[in-house]
């Protein structure tokens, strides 16, 4: 038993550490560049976008590993569609709801996580084949992971375009007697592509891959 337990929890570690760095969906597997390249202009909605990837990643893993010993490989595929997209509509239900000023800031972009890579990729690599608690970590690990590495970037892209954080001032702007004049293109989608593609280039050479 002791021998059991030690082994969960070395897989789990292991797949908290894959999650958040060694597989990490932005930086390691480049999944999910739509969301990553257009909501990152600013943070608040980066963490919005990430928050409802968590939900829809944690809530299908659990229906998809609960009911992967009933699954049929031709119909695999469509069940782990109609699960994320249920749960989806519920997060896009809730943002119109209780925050419509993000839901009208993120648009489309909410919606098309039924089609994410990430949530996909998870829930054929992960909870069609693991237990309840291994795949809510890993839904919890990649979600957390995919977060970070969207708020990075939209820190970055934030702090150049407008010298704030999370709306805070960070950089004294021209315009409230400082030196700091923001540079608007971080606020453009060649920000996002720029800021990104230096972010790659930094993992790649901490990585050494």
């Amino acid at each position: 038993m002791a021998g059991q337990t030690q082994v969960t929890a070395g897989v789990l570690k292991d797949t908290v550490i894959a999650g958040l760095w060694r597989e990490n969906p932005v930086l390691r597997l480049l999944l999910g560049m739509c969301p990553t390249l257009a909501v990152t202009a600013a943070v608040k909605p980066a963490l919005t976008m990430g928050c409802c990837v968590i939900f829809v990643l944690i809530c299908s893993n659990i229906i998809v590993s609960l009911m992967r010993n009933m699954l049929r490989p031709h119909l695999r595929i469509l069940m782990f569609t109609l699960t994320i997209a249920t749960f989806v509509t519920v997060a896009d239900l809730f943002l119109k709801a209780y925050v419509p000023a993000m839901s009208e800031t993120l648009g489309p972009y909410v919606p098309l996580i039924i089609v994410n890579c990430i949530i996909i990729c998870r829930a054929e690599a992960c909870a069609s084949k693991n237990g309840l608690v291994v795949s809510v970590v890993d839904a919890a690990a990649m979600g957390a992971g995919f977060t970070a590495a969207l708020c990075v970037l939209a820190s970055i892209r934030e702090l150049f375009s407008t010298g704030a954080i999370f709306e805070v001032p960070v950089l004294r702007t021209a315009e409230a007697g400082g030196w700091y004049t923001p540079w608007a293109a971080m606020a453009m989608p060649v920000g996002a592509f720029v800021t990104l593609g230096l972010m790659l280039g930094l993992v790649k050479k901490v990585t050494k891959q």
